[in-house]
C-alpha cells in the first residue's frame, strides 16, 4: 500500500477532523492547561498531507451521524484545504510564542482547535448537514478568539461579530434546508443542481448569499471584519482573514448555480463584488490602525473574488472562473496571513533587523497588488483570464492601484509604530520570525506551481511583455497618486473601525429606548421590573466575560451543536 493510497483512505479525513477536536479536549486537562499552546501546531498536521496528495470523492461515510456524514475532496476544494492546513500550521507555530504569556492558554487553544476543525470540515463536507455543522462551528468558536484579550475593544467587536454570525447562521440554515427540500437530497451537488430550476430559487439564493456573503465580508455585510481583526490576537487575525473568510467564498462557489435561471443573481454578485473591491479601498484609507487597514484590504480582495463568482454564474461553463476564484483566494490567504503576522514581527523587532522586516513586508504587500514575478502576479493573471467583458477587465486591472495605495498606507502606519524590545539579541524571537518567513515564501512561490497546474497557463506566461506591463502600470499609477498626495500633504478623512456599525448601533439604541419608554408609560406598575431587566440584558461585558470562560462557552457550543443536529433532522423530514 503506497502512502498516497493510505492518505486517501476512508479513515484519514476523519483523522484530519478528529485531531483538532481531540486536542481541544486535551487542552482542558489540568496537567496540560499551562502548556496548551504547544498543541496548536499539531492540530492541522493530518490535514496537510491530505490536501497535498489526497483527492477522493465521497470516500468517507458515517451513516448514523447527523443525516449521514459524507466527506470528500475534489480539485475545487483541495486548494482551499491546502491553504487552510498550511496557514493554521504557521499561525499555530507563531501563536505558541506570541501568546506565551496569555492569561488563558487552555481556553484559547481549545477554541482555536475547534475553529480549525470547522474550517477544515467546510471544505470536505459533501452533504448540507455536515457542511452546516462545520460552518457553524467556525462562526461560533471563532467568537472566543475575537474576545480573547478581554478588553472593551475586543468585547465590543465580539458583540457585533456574534450578532451578525447568528443572523448569518439563521439565514444559511434556512437556505440549506429549503435547498435540500427542493433537491429532495441532502447532498451538496444535488442541491446546487436543483437550485436553478427550484420554484423558490430566488429566496434560497438570497438566503445563501446573505449567510455566505456575511462570512466573506461582502458589503454591506462586512462590518464585523474591521472590528474583529484588530481586536483579536495577531495569529487569530491571520487565520480570520486568511482562512475563515474563505469558508464564505467556498460556500458561494459550492452552492450557487449557473445558467440562465441564475443569471440575474450572477450580475448582482458581479456588481456587489466590484463595489466591495473599491469600497474596501476607500474605507481602508480612512483608518489609522494597521490591522483595520488589512481588514478593509481583505474586504476589497474578497470583493474581486465574489465578482468573479458572479461572472461565472452568467457563463455557460462556470469551471474556469471558479478555478480562478479559488486560486486568487489561496494567494490572498497566504499573503494576507503573512501581512498580519508581520505586524507582530515588526513590533517585536528593533535595530537593523527591523529594516529587513519592513522590506519583506513591503514585498508581501506588493505581491497582493500583483507585482510582476511574485505569486500575486500569477493570481492576478488567473483572475483576469476568464473575464470576457472589457469594462470588467479594466475594473479588475485598476483595482490593483487601489490595493497598492491601501497597502502603502498599511506599510507607512506599520513603519511609524514604535517597536517593543524583546530582550532577544537579534531583536526578534525565532518563534515569530520562522513561521512568518515560511508563510511569506509560500505566498511568493506557491502560485507558480498551482496556477499553471490548474489553469494550463504556460510557465513563460509570467515573463511575457504584455503580462509584465499589465502588472506594472497599476503600481506606477498608485505611486504617482501617492507622490501627489504626499507632496500636497493630503490627508484622508477619519472614520471609525466598522464604519456602518456605529450608526447602526445608535439607531438600535434609539429604537430600544423609544419602545421601552412607551412600554413603561403604558404599564407604570412594571416600570421598575422592566428597568432592572434592561440593565441585566444590556450588561454585555458580564455576558461576554462569562462566555469566554471554557466551562460556560464549551457548554453553550455543545448545546448549539446539538440544536443544529436536531434542526437538520427535523428539516430533512
Amino acid at each position: 500500500m503506497t502512502s498516497t493510497t493510505l492518505i486517501a483512505g476512508p479513515w484519514w479525513p476523519l483523522l484530519a477532523l478528529a485531531t483538532p477536536l481531540a486536542l481541544a479536549a486535551l487542552a482542558g486537562l489540568p496537567r496540560v492547561r499551562q502548556h496548551a499552546l504547544l498543541l496548536l501546531p499539531l492540530a492541522p498536521l493530518p490535514a496537510l498531507p491530505l490536501a497535498v496528495v489526497g483527492t477522493f470523492a465521497d470516500a468517507t461515510t458515517v451513516p448514523d451521524l447527523l443525516l449521514g456524514v459524507h466527506l470528500g475532496l475534489d480539485d475545487s476544494a483541495r486548494p482551499f484545504l491546502l491553504l487552510t492546513a498550511w496557514l493554521w500550521l504557521m499561525a499555530g507555530l507563531y501563536a505558541a510564542t506570541y501568546l506565551r504569556n496569555t492569561r488563558k492558554p487552555a481556553v484559547f487553544t481549545s477554541f482555536w482547535c475547534m475553529t480549525l476543525a470547522g474550517n477544515l470540515g467546510v471544505f470536505m463536507a459533501q452533504d448540507v448537514a455536515t457542511f452546516y455543522l462545520a460552518f457553524a462551528t467556525v462562526s461560533l468558536a471563532a467568537y472566543v478568539l475575537v474576545v480573547h484579550d478581554g478588553t472593551e475593544r475586543a468585547l465590543h467587536a465580539g458583540r457585533i461579530y456574534l450578532i451578525l454570525a447568528l443572523l448569518g447562521e439563521a439565514a444559511l440554515l434556512g437556505g440549506l434546508l429549503m435547498g435540500a427540500h427542493a433537491a429532495d437530497s441532502p447532498r451538496i451537488i444535488d442541491v446546487r443542481a436543483a437550485l436553478g430550476e427550484a420554484p423558490s430559487r430566488h429566496v434560497i439564493i438570497a438566503l445563501l448569499v446573505l449567510g455566505f456573503g456575511l462570512k466573506a465580508g461582502l458589503m454591506p455585510l462586512h462590518i464585523w471584519l474591521p472590528l474583529a481583526h484588530p481586536a483579536a490576537p495577531t495569529p487569530a487575525s491571520a487565520v480570520l482573514s486568511g482562512a475563515i473568510v474563505k469558508a464564505g467564498i467556498f460556500g458561494l462557489m459550492a452552492f450557487l448555480p449557473g445558467g440562465a435561471q441564475a443569471m440575474d443573481w450572477g450580475w448582482l454578485l458581479l456588481v456587489a463584488g466590484l463595489l466591495s473591491a473599491y469600497g474596501g479601498v476607500l474605507l481602508g484609507l480612512t483608518q489609522s490602525d494597521v490591522k483595520a487597514v488589512l481588514a478593509y484590504s481583505t474586504i476589497s480582495q474578497m470583493g474581486l473574488v465574489i465578482a468573479l463568482i458572479g461572472l461565472s454564474m452568467t457563463q455557460a461553463h462556470t469551471a474556469p472562473a471558479l478555478t480562478a476564484a479559488a486560486l486568487a483566494s489561496v494567494h490572498h490567504g497566504l499573503a494576507k496571513g503573512a501581512l498580519f503576522l508581520a505586524v507582530g514581527v515588526a513590533l517585536a523587532t528593533t535595530g537593523r533587523p527591523r529594516h529587513w522586516v519592513l522590506a519583506l513586508t513591503a514585498l508581501a504587500a506588493l505581491s497582493v497588488a500583483g507585482l510582476p514575478l511574485t505569486g500575486g502576479a500569477w493570481a492576478k493573471a488567473a483572475l483576469k483570464a476568464p473575464v470576457d467583458i472589457e469594462v470588467v477587465e479594466w475594473l479588475l486591472a485598476l483595482s490593483a492601484t487601489g490595493t497598492a495605495l491601501l497597502l502603502l498606507r498599511f506599510w507607512l502606519l506599520l513603519r511609524a509604530k514604535k517597536a517593543e524590545h524583546t530582550g532577544n539579541q537579534s531583536g526578534v524571537p525565532w518563534g515569530l520570525l520562522l513561521p512568518w518567513i515560511t508563510l511569506l515564501g509560500s505566498a511568493l512561490l506557491l502560485p507558480w506551481v498551482l496556477v499553471p497546474y490548474y489553469t494550463g497557463m504556460p510557465s513563460g506566461y509570467a515573463l511575457a511583455p504584455g503580462t509584465l506591463w499589465s502588472g506594472v502600470w497599476p503600481l506606477l499609477l498608485a505611486g504617482a497618486l501617492a507622490a501627489v498626495a504626499l507632496r500636497r500633504r493630503m490627508k484622508p478623512p477619519t472614520l471609525p473601525e466598522g464604519d456602518l456599525a456605529h450608526p447602526l448601533e445608535r439607531a438600535v439604541l434609539v429604537v430600544v429606548r423609544a419602545v421601552t419608554v412607551r412600554a413603561m408609560a403604558e404599564r407604570p406598575q412594571h416600570a421598575r421590573r422592566m428597568r432592572r431587566w434592561l440593565e441585566q440584558a444590556t450588561n454585555w461585558q458580564a455576558f461576554e466575560r462569562a462566555l469566554s470562560r471554557w466551562s460556560v462557552a464549551g457548554v453553550v457550543l455543545l448545546f448549539v451543536m446539538l440544536a443544529v443536529t436536531v434542526l437538520t433532522r427535523v428539516g430533512s423530514g
